[in-house]
């Protein structure tokens, strides 16, 4: 008995039920923490994703368009000071691109959170040239009570704004998981073509086995070569034969 391998993530398994908890955005790169359900009836699976494609210029718009909401909810910037030379606070079709406060700040990540809300994560470029990492506070896109909007609790009045934005936001990072990227950078045209299926009866030429190099044999009438001829040492010399010299008896 086999069980079937269930699809990973990817273009491949777009019936899958995709919840992301956490998404940021650094050098055109994504990274999310997100849990995929392929159905119903079997346990969501958690996954920890860092992209290695830049992403479409659809995502970064989405996180370009959180920067007035991060702005106010880090209390950087407020909505009634004059932006009269921006257009005005808030970006629309007429000023897109040319509001000059926005500039030094920018939303590097969301962290979703349990009860349906969001936190927004961000930074400032400061004069000096340095960053200043910041935190917003949660938003809490719940329906609020009689009783709390009567009360003197904190609510953000651009809720139902931000809610649409991360909306958005959550549908391009869900088809940024599945495939959509950017497609500078990429090598294209190198894996489109498939290997043609053959067919039923159809005859195949075997592929040929590599030949090695033959090697060239020996010259059976080879001759040796000389050898080399020994130094020569020092002539030794002859010893010469002693001769007796006869001697005459004494008288």
């Amino acid at each position: 008995m086999t069980t079937q391998i269930a699809p990973i993530v990817g273009p491949q398994a777009r019936k899958s039920l995709l919840t992301i908890q956490k998404a940021s955005l650094k050098k055109q790169l994504l990274s999310a923490e997100f849990s995929e359900q392929l159905d119903l009836q079997r346990n969501a699976r958690e996954f920890t994703l860092q992209g290695k494609d830049l992403v479409h210029p659809d995502l970064e718009a989405c996180f370009a368009g959180l920067v007035p909401h991060f702005c106010l909810l880090t209390e950087q910037l407020k909505e009634a000071d004059d932006y009269s030379t921006g257009g005005g606070y808030w970006p629309s079709e007429d000023n897109e691109g040319t509001q000059p406060h926005f500039n030094s700040y920018g939303v590097t990540g969301i962290v979703l959170g349990a009860k349906n809300g969001v936190t927004l994560v961000g930074f400032r470029q400061l004069e000096n040239g340095k960053v200043l990492n910041m935190t917003a506070q949660y938003v809490s896109f719940a329906e609020q009570s009689d009783e709390f909007e009567q009360s003197d609790a904190w609510h953000y009045p651009h809720t139902a704004a931000l809610e649409q934005l991360i909306g958005e936001t959550l549908n391009e990072i869900e088809a940024a998981l599945r495939g959509k990227c950017s497609d500078v950078g990429r090598q294209l045209g190198m894996f489109d073509e498939q290997p043609r299926e053959i067919e039923l009866g159809e005859a195949t030429e075997p592929e040929a086995a590599p030949t090695k190099p033959r090697r060239r044999p020996a010259k059976a009438n080879a001759t040796p070569a000389p050898e080399a001829p020994k130094p020569a040492g020092r002539p030794r010399k002859k010893k010469e034969p002693v001769v007796a010299e006869a001697t005459e008896p004494a008288a």
